[in-house]
């Protein structure tokens, strides 16, 4: 299926008037970047970078697209017959899927044409936004959550397609497995799942309701026992599954209490190998505050999917150096008030101190940041000559941003509001 639609119209119009001056073919490097990270954050994780690379190879307008164009007349017919051949042959580097980025990080650097360059503006945005918000949400919910499991549930709180996207970002960000199966087929993310509610009330009876269940996926299920009376519905559980019982689900109440109620009630008839996990308009705050609690593991669902108050990452996409009339490469930055770029191609480094915690994000203008003996390359090849070289495995993702995570200063993870965690810092040619 073709990308190419997934676009903006205004592309479309600056690649026409540029075809039509003779400046579509001059080169330039374009930049994704956020100027800052959502108020109160101390870092953010770059997620989406695997599924903008797949839209780029499907980045084509076939006879479908053409005829969509020419039948609206959104641009000329020798704008129509340029796009009909198009093909992204330049160069992309930029930040790997999973690792941390700050303000200004240079996530993702294009170098191509103008013309082919700025037609990737929309899907690079779309994608990565979206990707990054939710890698970043999930991110600060697997540290609040320490050793214990997060899965992400909330297909039915986005859109189709965003849910699986959300999915994705998630496992990247540490959640172990999805409860969407589109998830689970197109990128390999686990999937888990049991029953809700509807399942008990279908029964006669909650008895008949968990015997059905056990029968059917093995007394190491998880049994959902909020439907009606807690306490009931527990020992009802442990009668049925006896000691094999796998888990119990608490969806709704004070989870903190329940949880150390139920506890209790499990130990005492001696499951004390039945795991407790709890679901219920989860975020990383009620995460954190259920720490104390005698919690296995968390259900997120609504908070996840719309970026825990963050929905977008607000990343731009700019022009940050081109080719002059005299074929050399010189530096453009948008000056505008409050909007301002820096520009010029740009690498980055994360710069350590001698224990291997992350001191400053390091940005060279022009030229790679001076390695002081202890830092850390960050940008990798993507796409050669419109190749793509590393599709960005989702599990090499994973335990990259579990690295990255962990060499942060310890104030990353806290949940008080404060500035990005080290600063951001310039290094010029």
């Amino acid at each position: 299926m073709s990308t190419a639609l997934l676009t903006d119209h205004y592309e479309l119009t600056m690649v026409q008037a540029a075809l039509a001056s003779g400046e579509a073919h001059r080169r330039c490097v374009f930049e994704a970047f956020s100027r800052r990270l959502p108020d109160g954050r101390r870092y953010g994780v770059v997620g989406g970078t695997g599924r903008f690379l797949e839209a780029l190879e499907q980045f084509r307008f076939g006879d479908d697209e053409i005829r969509f164009l020419a039948d609206r007349n959104v641009v000329d017919a020798a704008t129509i017959d340029w796009l009909a051949g198009y093909r992204f042959s330049g160069t992309i580097s930029g930040y790997p899927e999973g690792e941390c980025y700050f303000p200004y990080s240079p996530v993702l650097v294009v170098e191509s044409t103008f013309a082919e360059g700025v037609l990737l503006e929309t899907v690079v945005l779309s994608i990565l936004n979206h990707d990054t918000a939710i890698a970043s949400a999930a991110s600060r919910m697997t540290a609040a959550a320490g050793d214990r499991p997060c899965i992400e549930m909330g297909s039915r709180r986005t859109q189709e397609e965003s849910a699986v996207a959300a999915a994705r970002a998630a496992y990247v960000a540490g959640f172990e497995a999805t409860s969407n199966l589109e998830a689970g087929r197109r990128y390999g993310v686990p999937t888990a799942g049991t029953a809700a509610h509807a399942f008990t009330l279908l029964y006669d009876s909650e008895r008949e309701a968990f015997t059905a269940q056990v029968q059917s996926l093995g007394k190491g299920t998880t049994l959902l026992v909020d439907t009606y009376d807690v306490r009931t519905a527990v020992d009802l559980a442990m009668e049925i599954a006896g000691s094999e019982l796998g888990a119990v689900r608490l969806d709704s109440g004070d989870l903190l209490i329940q949880a150390k109620e139920v506890r209790t009630q499990l130990d005492a008839a001696g499951n004390t190998a039945t795991r407790i996990i709890v679901t219920s308009d989860l975020d990383e705050h009620a995460i954190a505050a259920l720490a104390a609690g005698p919690v296995s593991g968390y259900g997120v669902g609504t908070a996840l999917v719309t970026g825990s108050g963050a929905p977008t990452a607000s990343m731009v996409y700019k022009l940050v150096q081109r080719e002059n009339g005299a074929g050399e490469m010189e530096n453009v930055a948008k000056k505008s008030k409050d909007k301002a770029s820096v520009g010029g191609r740009k690498w980055a480094m994360r710069r350590r101190n001698a224990g291997g915690v992350a001191e400053a994000e390091v940005i060279g203008i022009g030229e790679r940041p001076q390695d002081d003996g202890n830092d850390r390359p960050l940008m990798i090849e993507l796409v050669r000559d419109g190749e793509v070289v590393d599709h960005q495995d989702i599990h090499e993702a994973r335990s990259r941003h579990a690295a990255a995570r962990a060499e942060l200063p310890r104030a990353a993870t806290q949940l008080s509001r404060g500035e990005p965690v080290i600063p951001t810092v310039y290094e010029e040619d």
